[in-house]
């Protein structure tokens, strides 16, 4: 993820003002271009958001599940941090807008591609626990890693796709990597 020039700093309304198509993300007032996801990237999201979609339908939850591009609006009254989760688990439902999510999601995943290797390991790791985020997923297919992080318990886990790995934010939802078709 290609930084922008480093002693401006943006804001939301630099967000909204990027040509169609164009992508970014901005943490604490450093906006950080995307590059499109590939193939392999956009089926573990279709694979493991429909999982949880279903989970939640299943149990009769109110949780959402949304996938990129879906804004995130880290905190609620701040301007100058602004994401797109690969997915986001919305349990407050009062947090959505026509806009998006004002406020922490409650779970997390982001897919690492090869220009989002250090965003999601480092500085989205430490963004998303100081914003309340309860759980945090990092699926990283080139490395056959998982690692987990249950900001709640303080609990992190490190897996790889033989495994099953149980959601920290539900009882009994249970996710067996080896059975995603990627």
């Amino acid at each position: 993820m290609p930084l922008l020039q480093q002693n401006k700093e943006y804001t939301i309304d630099d967000i909204y003002a990027l040509p169609d198509g164009q992508r970014a993300e901005l943490i604490d007032g450093q906006m950080y271009m995307m590059a499109p996801p590939g193939r392999k990237h956009q089926r573990i999201t279709l694979e493991l958001s429909t999982i949880i979609n279903n989970y939640i339908k299943e149990k009769g939850g109110s949780c959402e599940v949304d996938i990129a591009p879906f804004a995130v609006f880290l905190n609620a009254d701040d301007k100058k941090n602004y994401v797109e989760p690969d997915i986001s688990v919305i349990c407050s439902t009062d947090k959505l807008t026509d806009k998006g999510c004002t406020g922490a999601p409650d779970w997390i995943i982001e897919i690492v591609s090869p220009g989002s290797r250090r965003m999601d390991y480092y500085t989205k790791l430490f963004k998303y626990r100081t914003a309340g985020v309860r759980e945090y997923w990092i699926v990283d297919p080139e490395k056959n890693r998982i690692l987990v992080y249950n900001f709640e318990s303080e609990d992190t886990g490190d897996y790889t796709f033989s495994e099953a790995i149980k959601a920290g934010i539900y009882d009994d939802l249970e996710i067996d990597f080896s059975s995603i078709d990627i």
